[in-house]
């Protein structure tokens, strides 16, 4: 599960201890979650990007998880009201190369025009993502796609309706111009520029807290 989002100014401090101290717990407690990650933008927007690793898509609509986004506790209530353009994507990993998660990640959001997302999908995964682990100063890569609809729930309600993720690329890296470059080769016109895609954005993220259930469960 994807999330990008900004907060309220005035509430990111308070944002950032709950979303630690509560919010990750909780949802680590849900089975089926594996891990949480908090990134916090270093070059682009919005500020944060939340990915939650799950055994499978059935976990992102299971009755467990679904009681506690129809639950929120009051604290989750007070945080809902600061958040700011939520997109919310329950995606597959369509591929993925390299191995471990380096310090820093590179964000690309892009919708396919019609059905050209076989080919763009094909193209970053034969193409492009293969070749990424080999690079200096790279790690993993991880191609993401859009495969289940987010129901609404009272947490929804609280914050506003929340946008979708369609397709989208995580590159994690522990150097910043060697994620830069990547950045530039993908998003420019040689890249994801020469394919029928609309609504690409971009931006680095370098990691805030990240909490997996094995913690919480000792």
């Amino acid at each position: 599960m994807l999330l990008s989002f900004d907060i309220a100014v005035d509430s990111i401090a308070e944002h950032d201890h709950w979303h630690t101290f509560e919010h990750l717990p909780e949802r680590l407690s849900i089975p089926g979650f594996l891990r949480g990650t908090r990134w916090v933008a270093v070059n682009g927007q919005p500020r944060y990007m939340v990915l939650y690793e799950v055994e499978s898509l059935a976990t992102l609509t299971s009755a467990a998880y679904t009681e506690r986004l129809n639950n929120p506790t009051p604290w989750t209530s007070r945080m809902m009201a600061h958040y700011r353009g939520m997109n919310r994507g329950l995606c597959s990993v369509v591929e993925t190369t390299g191995f471990g998660t380096g310090r820093l990640a590179l964000l690309i959001k892009f919708t396919p025009k019609n059905e050209s997302a076989e080919g763009v999908h094909a193209w970053l995964g034969t193409e492009v993502l293969t070749a990424l682990p080999s690079q200096q100063g790279l790690g993993s890569a991880h191609l993401l796609k859009g495969a289940v609809k987010a129901i609404m729930t009272n947490e929804q309600r609280i914050r506003g309706s929340d946008g979708t993720v369609d397709s989208a690329l995580i590159i994690t890296a522990h150097d910043e111009v060697a994620l830069k470059r990547v950045e530039d080769q993908i998003v420019g016109a040689s890249g994801l520029g020469q394919h029928a895609v609309t609504g690409v954005t971009s931006a680095v993220y370098a990691m805030h807290y990240s909490l997996s259930s094995t913690e919480i469960q000792a």
